[in-house]
């Protein structure tokens, strides 16, 4: 049996909720960048080997991981509106950490890509309704810094994975991100439900109706701008970061530039610019101003990475850096899903907006792949950004400040 609403202490702002959020997130992000990081060492060690391959092969397993993720977003949202918070949070931090154990074993492309797509279903649920959770058990003066304290400490398990990545056979390093989600669970003992849910138990009023996210004009174009405006973010990790091998030849650098390192880096730069933002939508009392703040300069980064012939080697890293800085503003944007939509769908919301923004990399990395050939790699890598960035200005500028906002209502 679930406990009931929260004591007052539980409203202060590092309570149990916001601290296992945080670590349930910094696990999820731990094995969700792994692949990128083990990825040519652990399909060479399968026998592929070719160049193309590996490429065409890593292409097909982060778009099942990411396929996974989108269909398990809109899961694990509606079980969040219709069960709880607390059963997604602890739920999708069993799956995706049974699934990390069981990569550790894996033996072929096949079965290695079908535990990426059961992995990405257990990725989908945790922080949606961390953030959903945090945001509901605080006053609303102070949920923008449990969504920084989150998103900070969560991002950071990157630069856990890239080390461990690069240091660890890629086995190992499955097992290690499979054994800390495991642990967590035993945190589940004084993990409160959000009362604001527990309220809406109580009234008559359809809770997590994925649909109807799409019957009203209104809330969709609202819903579709809250996913738009996170895509820049996985345009970074998943093109710019995760091939910065491949850009990096094509930029002349000759020095080998490797995956693990550029995820670290950037993950690092993450952590830094998620913290960053926070701190300063709650300075500014803006959450609007800080995202069109952040992608500005993220548009700079990209025109300096794209430019970068024949840099050094700790230039390049230097630029991951700050790519990630420019990208971080994903607690922001998470947030901002949260604050947009009531408590009946706010779960479904939170949970399949970052979800959808991940699963975007399907279309990028397709996008990306077919149209290197024609226009060439960094050519490429330059209109998607571009295109991305765009998009995302214009659904920050028109989407309405949700700073101050009372959460507690219902659709």
């Amino acid at each position: 049996m679930q406990a009931t609403a929260p004591p007052a202490p539980h409203r202060k702002l590092l309570n149990t909720a916001v601290i296992v959020a945080a670590l349930g997130y910094f696990v999820d992000i731990y094995d969700l960048v792994l692949f990128s990081i083990v990825r040519i060492a652990s399909l060479r060690d399968l026998g592929i080997t070719n160049a193309t391959a590996l490429l065409e092969d890593g292409v097909y397993l982060i778009n099942m991981q990411m396929t996974g993720m989108l269909l398990g977003g809109i899961f694990w949202g509606v079980l969040g509106d219709k069960r709880g918070r607390i059963s997604v949070l602890f739920g999708s931090i069993f799956l995706y950490s049974a699934a990390n154990v069981a990569n550790g074993f894996v033996t072929n492309l096949e079965l290695y890509a079908w535990l990426r797509f059961i992995a990405g279903v257990g990725l989908a649920g945790e922080l949606g309704a961390g953030i959903t959770l945090v945001t509901e058990v605080l006053p609303k003066e102070k949920r923008g810094y449990g969504t920084t304290i989150v998103a900070s400490v969560g991002i950071s398990g990157a630069i856990l994975a890239g080390v461990i990545g690069e240091y660890f056979h890629w086995r190992t390093a499955y097992f290690v991100g499979g054994g800390l989600g495991l642990l967590l669970l035993l945190l589940r003992i004084g993990v409160y439900e959000s009362g604001m849910f527990e309220r809406t138990q109580q009234q008559q009023v359809p809770r997590g109706n994925f649909l109807s996210l799409f019957t009203s004009g209104a809330r969709f174009f609202k819903y579709l701008k809250c996913i738009l405006i996170g895509v820049p973010i996985w345009f970074v990790v998943g093109v710019l970061i995760t091939f910065s091998p491949e850009i990096s030849q094509a930029l002349n650098i000759t020095a080998p530039i490797s995956a693990a390192k550029g995820i670290a880096f950037s993950y690092f730069g993450l952590t830094l610019g998620d913290l960053a933002s926070g701190l300063l939508s709650q300075k500014l009392r803006s959450r609007k101003r800080v995202v069109v703040l952040f992608l500005l300069l993220l548009a700079g980064i990209i025109a300096l990475y794209l430019l970068a012939q024949g840099a050094s080697e700790a230039y390049f890293y230097g630029l991951c850096v700050a790519l990630g800085f420019g990208g971080g503003y994903w607690a922001v944007f998470v947030t901002i899903a949260a604050e947009q939509f009531g408590t009946n769908i706010r779960a479904t919301v939170t949970t399949t907006v970052p979800n959808f923004v991940r699963g975007a990399v399907v279309v990028l990395t397709l996008s990306f792949k077919s149209l290197q050939d024609d226009l060439g790699l960094l050519t490429t890598a330059a209109l998607l950004g571009a295109v991305t960035l765009l998009i995302a200005l214009v659904s920050i500028s028109t989407l309405p400040e949700s700073f101050s906002k009372d959460l507690d209502y219902v659709e």
